[in-house]
């Protein structure tokens, strides 16, 4: 019997109505246009626990028989699968112990609380929880329920692509699964290879956490050095025994997935379905969009598990700041301009109609300028290339920084320190988020003042927010207020601000 034929029948005996709900399968119809592709997202983040985890824990603990349910379980989850393990537990009235890592984000822990598991946390990764884990069941007697490598774990995963094939009108292409110790994508490829073997099957991985993806390659099952924790729902160090076996026969390829992408993935399925993925949930969109771009994939119907929501909210701000580079549409550049009035705006005028997203700039030297610039573009890499190349030509030094990652995590943030300016004022403004509200008030300074600071970042408000510092000699001050009210933005002056005077000023 092949490995396919045996995980259909076991993910047919498979029983999880009892506490999973029937997620949607629903067409994302902005992705779908702008990709020319029919793409439908299987919505987990729906479940009761925001995870897809709740499917395989449940089907494994039911077959429990009475004795191994009086004993209780224990099990080691970085969040989602500690979830559905709780939540199985308060069904099937099983006592449940779930050891996390210290770096579980905190919105799952108290979750796993608030279901009545008691959670402890230890280590840094997947791999010290689960070694903990085990030390506790060998102690006291639990039974383990392993989140992915077990026969009946994966079947109750397996669910899934049972409700997609019943819910799907068209033919499905190909499916996109995010992969962390492979259960999810075990369970999903065995049925769609023993009932439709030419749909494709496809696997996603972060590019710093390819556990499978590393396996497939070497022909056997590989022990990461590290992985990366911020989609830290896939962050494990090695796929499992039993999801190799079957992505061995039943998995087409697995795709990595950068951390932009992933980024630019959530943003997606939120404009989309108005619900933020957790860095997990979203691979399979982040794998979809990749494998189109490659393959020039046009009139498909593919298919992207969106697995799990349980996302601490202030990774939010971190996440927007990545989701333009990840869509390729924004251009992040380091670029040299003469230290002198007037050159920011010719530098402007140079970049035509652009959309500025960043400016960063702090007076280091009185004869040239290096300021750290975002751009927004429309037509991907080709149009990245023919910007750099037009300022190339116009006399401009330009550092592309769009994959420096340097750049984008820190350096953007600590462009400036502190500077000896004379006559420097320093202004907050709010500008309209609009085209052209830079130039024009680039041109109501004219040349007459020289710009000596200059931070901004696009955050999509209704209302950009602005701190330039401007070197206006007393003499020039009434002109300066009169040239600031004709421009009619929103000002403060912040010129003796304390900040100013421990940070910006020597």
């Amino acid at each position: 019997m092949s490995v396919a034929a045996e995980y259909l029948s076991r993910i047919l005996r498979a029983r999880v109505s009892d506490i999973a709900i029937e997620t949607p399968l629903e067409r994302a119809a902005r992705l779908s246009t702008r990709l020319g592709n029919s793409v439908l997202l299987k919505r987990e983040g729906l479940q009761p626990a925001f995870s897809f985890k709740v499917r395989g824990a449940y089907n494994k603990m039911r077959q429990l028989d009475a004795a191994a349910r009086r004993r209780g379980v224990i099990a080691a989850s970085a969040g989602n699968h500690a979830q559905g393990v709780a939540m199985a537990g308060r069904a099937l009235g099983i006592d449940a112990v779930i050891a996390m890592p210290t770096t579980t984000p905190a919105i799952k822990v108290d979750a796993v609380r608030a279901l009545g598991a008691q959670a402890v946390l230890h280590g840094d990764g997947f791999d010290d929880a689960y070694a903990h884990a085990l030390a506790i069941g060998e102690r006291d007697g639990r039974v383990f329920v392993h989140p992915y490598d077990d026969p009946d774990v994966i079947a109750g995963q397996g669910t899934i692509a049972a409700e997609i094939l019943r819910q799907s009108a068209e033919t499905i292409d190909a499916i996109f699964v995010p992969v962390g110790g492979g259960g999810l994508i075990a369970g999903i490829a065995a049925y769609f290879k023993a009932l439709f073997p030419d749909t494709r099957v496809i696997g996603v991985e972060p590019d710093d956490s390819n556990c499978l993806y590393a396996a497939l390659a070497a022909g056997e099952r590989v022990v990461l050095d590290s992985v990366s924790l911020f989609a830290d729902g896939v962050a494990v160090k090695q796929v499992g025994a039993e999801p190799f076996r079957v992505a061995r026969e039943c998995v087409d390829e697995v795709l990595l997935v950068s951390t932009d992408e992933i980024c630019a993935a959530i943003k997606d399925i939120f404009e989309d379905t108005r619900a933020i993925a957790e860095p997990a949930g979203a691979l399979g969109v982040a794998g979809l969009k990749r494998w189109v771009e490659r393959d020039r994939a046009r009139g498909r119907t593919l298919v992207a598990i969106e697995s799990g929501a349980n996302l601490n909210f202030d990774r939010l701000r971190y996440i927007s700041e990545r989701t333009e580079t990840g869509a390729h549409a924004e251009v992040l550049l380091a670029v040299r301009i003469p230290e002198q009035p007037g050159s920011f705006r010719r530098f402007c005028g140079a970049l035509g109609s652009r959309s500025i997203s960043e400016f960063n700039y702090r007076f280091s030297d009185p004869a040239r300028a290096d300021i750290f610039v975002g751009l927004k573009v429309t037509a991907g890499a080709s149009e990245r290339r023919a910007l750099i190349d037009d300022l190339h030509g116009r006399g401009y030094p330009v550092t592309d920084l769009t994959d420096n990652e340097l750049a984008k995590l820190h350096i953007r943030h600590l462009v400036g320190g502190r500077a000896r300016v004379a006559d420097e004022v320093l202004i907050r403004f709010e500008f309209p988020e609009r085209p052209g509200a830079l130039l024009r008030f680039l041109n109501e300074l004219g040349e007459r003042w020289n710009i000596s600071l200059f931070h901004y970042r696009n955050h999509g408000a209704a209302t950009g927010r602005v701190l330039a510092g401007i070197q206006v000699p007393p003499a020039d001050t009434a002109e300066f207020r009169a040239s600031l009210a004709r421009l009619g933005y929103e000002h403060v002056d912040e010129t003796h601000n304390p900040a100013v005077e421990l940070y910006l000023s020597v």
